[in-house]
């Protein structure tokens, strides 16, 4: 009874804290951008991305095929589940409950895509894919090339993965299966999406041409790459080093109204054999912006370099909160 009220007080907790919300609204608009990336490019091209949703067109035409009729968004839920089980049991149990919500609203939201606007409504017969070998009767293309379909959906649904990723979730699907390679081989995540979805682009060989399968592979390829793209950019912080007889103000500017903190070490100057104070810090774009205005405009001499780090690990964010606390007590 007494880990029911702990389970219970845990939940109402999260569902009182911003934090929780604001996840919550990313999830939904991560989860709103794949569903029209899957229905409008994926479903009328036939194009087979390395996603689960691809697996899916694969799956729903070889049971259509053999006269059972299962829906896209049925296919997705069923192949959905059985990865979040894996979620839940490799990964870890944010990751897991976090992905659940989203893979659980994808096939509604492809059913709410459809309601509101059939793909049928935009898409014109491509004479492309015809020529390919592709049956008249399902050759379509909402962009009117197979080639912009891909770029559409390859630019949406990166950035929609690169979402979840931030916040520790995920779309579902391949996504589950990137994060497991990315956990447990240490791939950075834009190699562990195109390797797993190369895999499933594999299997479009059921479906569709060579050529298809090959256009496929190559939008995988692109995935990984803007993925790492989009994950770079969006990590990115600047590792600033100053060197300035006014270090102590820069200190104390950097830990007081940036809310960060920061390294001192003892330089010796090359060429003037003098000792320094030299000053490091990691700090965002916007918090460097505003450091390199507080050193113009107080004319603090000062000789800086910054350079880009992709990745942050351990308690940089968590620093933010202690540095703070230590910045009032003094």
């Amino acid at each position: 009874m007494s880990k029911v009220n702990d389970i219970l007080k845990e939940i109402s907790q999260a569902l009182v804290s911003k934090k929780f919300w604001i996840e919550l609204i990313i999830m939904t608009l991560g989860m709103v951008m794949t569903a029209i990336c899957v229905y409008y490019f994926l479903v009328p091209s036939k194009l087979i991305v390395g996603s689960i949703s691809g697996l899916s067109i694969v799956l729903t035409n070889i049971f259509q095929s053999m006269g059972i009729n299962i829906s896209l968004s049925m296919m997705i839920t069923v192949i959905n589940a059985i990865l979040l089980i894996l979620a839940y049991l490799l990964i870890g149990k944010e990751f897991g409950l976090k992905t659940v919500y989203c893979a659980l609203i994808l096939g509604p939201l492809t059913k709410v895509c459809e309601w509101v606007y059939p793909w049928e409504n935009l898409a014109t017969p491509n004479d492309y894919l015809i020529n390919m070998g592709v049956d008249a009767s399902s050759a379509f293309s909402v962009m009117g090339n197979p080639w912009f379909d891909l770029l559409c959906c390859v630019v949406i649904l990166s950035a929609a993965q690169t979402l979840m990723f931030s916040i520790n979730a995920s779309t579902g699907g391949l996504d589950i299966l990137a994060k497991i390679v990315n956990k447990y081989l240490h791939f950075d995540m834009g190699k562990s999406v195109s390797v797993a979805g190369a895999i499933i682009c594999l299997t479009a060989f059921a479906i569709n041409p060579f050529q298809m399968v090959i256009i496929g592979l190559i939008a995988t390829w692109i995935n990984g790459m803007v993925v790492n793209m989009f994950t770079a950019n969006l990590n990115q912080r600047k590792r600033v080093c100053i060197v300035s007889k006014d270090y102590d103000r820069i200190r104390r500017f950097i830990i007081d109204d940036l809310d960060r903190g920061c390294t001192l070490y003892e330089v010796i100057g090359g060429y003037t054999n003098e000792k320094s104070i030299e000053l490091e810090a990691l700090l965002t774009n916007d918090e460097f912006s505003s450091l390199m205005a507080y050193l113009d405009k107080n004319e603090i001499k000062a000789f800086t370099t910054a350079g880009n780090v992709s990745e942050v690990y351990g308690l940089w964010a968590k620093d933010r909160r202690r540095t703070r606390k230590h910045a009032e007590k003094r």
